[in-house]
């Protein structure tokens, strides 16, 4: 392929954004820093005359679409600006499996292979559905998008080892399922609930299933010593990749201090042989 070639492959690829929309109405991860802004000056003039919109911004990194990075839960990580770009990028596949999943259910890497082409060495991004359930949508409901989406199940994470993933994203409140992270203690009612659903579908108390010594956010603190990370809060056009391969990038503030940061994700389309 030459140069014209490539060129025109690029302009004829869809492109789709994957990112939940920013706001100070985005609900960030239970507990952490909210959005905030403030303007400090403004075109028509503040404090020494006439001069520019400018704003001052606070916020945690844990707030919409964002990428967490190796040493959000491991010290001796890279910090997310010094990943490489190359890391970002690649093929990979959006696997919806909204159809198979609800409240505090377990998806599993045999229920996401039946959908899609999922390869070695791919970014692999989740649609469960719970996009839907953001706060941008029509059926906007913080506590079943934070506390209720479903989460993957015990093999989960070796499989992913072993698929080499460069990254995974899930359109919802976390990679882990809320029940195996400190939500379980703050939502007792809730947590209630998602074990009574488990007992009924596999016969095991939560603890059985998930020892908490072995599965306490074992998507973070079990794959980020691997360099195996991910986004949260995916949104945006992401049904319109569902099951199909495409080239999928994340584009993420270079902060060499970060432990984690907002990101543009994006998924293009490859365009079909003539």
């Amino acid at each position: 392929m030459n140069n014209e070639e490539f060129v025109k492959l690029l302009n004829e690829a869809k492109m789709y954004d994957l990112t939940q929309p920013l706001s100070i109405h985005t609900p960030p991860w239970p507990s952490y820093m909210p959005l905030g802004i403030q303007y400090f000056k403004r075109i028509a003039g503040a404090h020494m005359g006439q001069g520019a919109n400018g704003q001052i911004i606070t916020s945690s990194n844990h707030v919409g679409t964002h990428m967490d990075g190796e040493i959000h839960f491991f010290s001796s990580g890279r910090p997310i600006g010094k990943v490489p770009l190359n890391e970002w990028v690649g093929p990979g596949v959006v696997v919806d499996i909204s159809d198979e999943v609800g409240d505090y259910d377990l998806y599993t890497p045999e229920m996401l292979m039946k959908k899609a082409d999922i390869r070695k060495g791919d970014i692999l991004i989740i649609n469960t559905g719970y996009h839907r359930y953001a706060w941008d949508q029509p059926e906007s409901d913080e506590v079943r998008y934070m506390v209720k989406h479903p989460g993957p199940s015990p093999e989960f994470a070796d499989w992913a080892l072993d698929m080499k993933f460069k990254w995974i994203g899930v359109d919802c409140g976390s990679a882990d399922h809320p029940m195996n992270t400190i939500l379980k203690d703050w939502h007792p009612g809730l947590f209630k609930e998602a074990e009574k659903k488990l007992k009924e579908k596999y016969g095991k108390s939560w603890e059985e299933m998930f020892p908490s010594e072995v599965y306490y956010q074992i998507m973070h603190l079990k794959l980020f010593p691997k360099r195996l990370v991910h986004a949260e809060n995916i949104g945006g056009e992401i049904d319109k990749l569902n099951n199909k391969r495409s080239y999928l990038g994340a584009f993420i503030v270079k902060g060499i201090e970060m432990e984690s940061a907002w990101c543009r994700i994006v998924g293009w389309e490859i365009p079909e042989e003539k």
